[in-house]
């Protein structure tokens, strides 16, 4: 819900622009726009309020300071954008992802390249913004300190997420991705697991029951504190199921070798975004054994910061 006091008290100061991050709450939508927010900050001072809107149903009235900036991602964002649209005259509206429809309400698009949208206010990237710095990660190694230096090296990180429209965790793509999990921890010095709120309930209890308690091996299933950023840190390797755009951006960003971990379904539009990635040096499948290289880290995030920036002026 928005908070009109809040806002304002937020958005208070003369030299530092204000941007609210508009979405449904939801992580992986939310990460996307508040990450290009905070590339922004990195340019310019700037107060970043994030606010979640229902995908559904009324949306709460728009009664606060006009911001400079509004980013927003994800239909609830479309949403609302037309709302707020309204209300400030003066914001610039920013949008994150290929929207559906409304195009005209935003001022510019960040949208990935493998959406295939072209038009005079959007910027095409490769994946999607994210919130990965070498600060943040130094962050949540330093968080988890202890438990990383109780694991011996070098780490493989496995990260895995879930069904989707476009890729399905059958009986058999679960059965080869334990397989692949056994592969990994035979070759690196220690196994680093999280699973998301998609993976099958299924394949997290055979993880949990493998690995939970196996030696060498960090197994996470969402309780406690989140390691993922100490995973991303510490990984000399980092596995991905392929469902997941956003973590092959987030780990792509890195510069730790990245590999793309298959399932069953038909990718569509993805396979652009998988050829784009491995062309940039940054993944490739995974086809049983553990390789080192190195590439440039992907900057995607900070080049629409830089375009923000730019109709911000």
């Amino acid at each position: 819900m928005l908070d009109p006091k809040g806002i304002s008290a937020t958005m208070a100061g003369m030299d530092t622009r204000s941007c609210i991050v508009v979405s449904d709450g939801r992580r992986g939508i939310e990460n996307q726009a508040l990450g290009l927010a905070e590339a922004l900050g990195r340019l310019t001072p700037l107060q970043i309020l994030p606010i979640q809107v229902p995908r559904t149903g009324k949306l709460p009235d728009a009664s606060m300071i006009e911001p400079d900036l509004w980013i927003g991602c994800g239909r609830a964002a479309v949403r609302a954008a037309a709302l707020h649209r309204r209300r400030w005259r003066r914001t610039r509206f920013v949008y994150v992802q290929k929207p559906r429809s409304h195009t005209d309400l935003f001022d510019l698009i960040i949208a990935p390249r493998h959406d295939r949208m072209h038009g005079p206010n959007v910027l095409n990237i490769l994946g999607s913004p994210n919130r990965i710095t070498p600060q943040r990660l130094n962050e949540g190694a330093s968080a988890f300190a202890d438990r990383l230096e109780a694991l011996p090296g070098p780490h493989a990180a496995l990260l895995i997420g879930g069904d989707s429209k476009h890729h399905r965790f059958t009986d058999a793509a679960c059965a080869n991705l334990l397989d692949e999990a056994d592969s990994i921890r035979r070759q690196a010095g220690s196994l680093m697991i999280t699973v998301s709120r998609r993976t099958p309930d299924a394949l997290t209890e055979t993880l949990r029951s493998r690995y939970a308690q196996a030696e060498r091996v960090w197994f996470h299933d969402g309780d406690g504190p989140n390691p993922y950023f100490a995973f991303l840190a510490a990984a000399d390797w980092i596995c991905v199921t392929e469902d997941s755009t956003n973590m092959l951006c987030e780990a792509a960003a890195t510069g730790a070798p990245v590999y793309r971990l298959g399932v069953d379904g038909d990718p569509g539009k993805f396979r652009l975004l998988y050829a784009g990635l491995e062309g940039a040096g940054a993944v490739r499948p995974y086809l049983g054994r553990l390789e080192s290289w190195s590439y440039d880290p992907l900057h995607e995030t900070d080049r629409a910061a830089h375009a923000v920036l730019e109709i911000l002026a």
